[in-house]
């Protein structure tokens, strides 16, 4: 279920609202003083513009859809920074619609470093929800706002097909529910990160604390269930996150050890 082919505005929109200023700007001095310098070389033609401007209404009309497409953008930034830092556990992300949820996993990935493009492919069934590009990498992101389902191996497979057909680096799958054992272990040694609900409150978390709460509101801490039971209140802090960690095992050696619960988006151990 796509969402459709996007006209001037929304592809402007999308940008930083600096941009649509800087655009409409030269937009403006090249219709209303570019283009009646060029044809100010006709000597009638310059005498006629001397006078009046037929190309003003237009660079104004240039200037003000551009104006629009900025504060499109401006209160767009704004509602996905408050969205983000406004969740204080898996309980606030599941009220969310999927529209809203995908915006705010865009948003998380966006204060880790990754310019964020919302392609406008996927939809509420699933499909390339999120672009993301950080130093010449580009990876493919679907957002299944799945709250009582898990994803099975079929989405995972069917990701990996687009991932080769886009010539994509990596392919990130983020759902509430988690996976699947056998969607986990397709994935496995394949460029396929799957963020579950606790990896994902974890970058969220992460992500506020880098830009700070909304309105100076801090978000409040709750305790996350993972795939190793409740944290413990002992946990040390992940070296790389700073997010409690919890309990794991080696599966090789069976040595215990302290892992941070948003791996494989965080790696760090203790």
């Amino acid at each position: 279920m796509g969402r459709g082919h996007r006209g001037f505005i929304d592809n402007l929109a999308a940008l930083p609202w600096p941009v649509g200023l800087c655009v409409g700007g030269i937009g403006y001095i090249a219709i209303a003083h570019g283009i009646p310098l060029l044809f100010a070389r006709d000597s009638a033609m310059g005498v006629a513009y001397r006078d009046s401007n037929p190309f003003l209404p237009l660079a104004w009309a240039f200037l003000g859809l551009c104006v629009i497409a900025a504060g499109m953008s401006f209160f767009d930034a704004r509602r996905k920074r408050r969205l983000l830092d406004t969740r204080t556990g898996l309980d606030s992300v599941t009220t969310l619609g999927w529209r809203d949820f995908e915006r705010l996993v865009g948003e998380a990935f966006r204060r880790r470093g990754y310019a964020v493009e919302e392609t406008g492919l996927g939809g509420a069934d699933g499909g390339i929800d999120l672009v993301l590009r950080r130093e010449g990498r580009r990876i493919l992101v679907q957002c299944k706002q799945w709250r009582r389902e898990r994803v099975p191996v079929s989405v995972v497979r069917e990701m990996y097909g687009l991932l080769a057909h886009h010539r994509a680096d990596e392919v990130r799958i983020a759902a509430l529910g988690g996976f699947t054992p056998d969607a986990a272990r397709f994935a496995d040694g394949k460029p396929i990160e799957l963020i579950d609900g606790p990896a994902l409150l974890a970058m969220i978390r992460g992500a506020q604390r880098t830009g700070g709460a909304a309105e100076g509101m801090q978000a409040k801490v709750e305790p996350v269930l993972g795939a190793e039971g409740l944290r413990d209140s002992s946990a040390p802090s992940c070296p790389h996150c700073d997010t409690p960690m919890v309990r794991r095992n080696n599966r090789r050696t069976g040595e215990g050890f302290w892992g941070c619960p948003a791996f494989p988006v965080c790696r760090g151990t203790r």
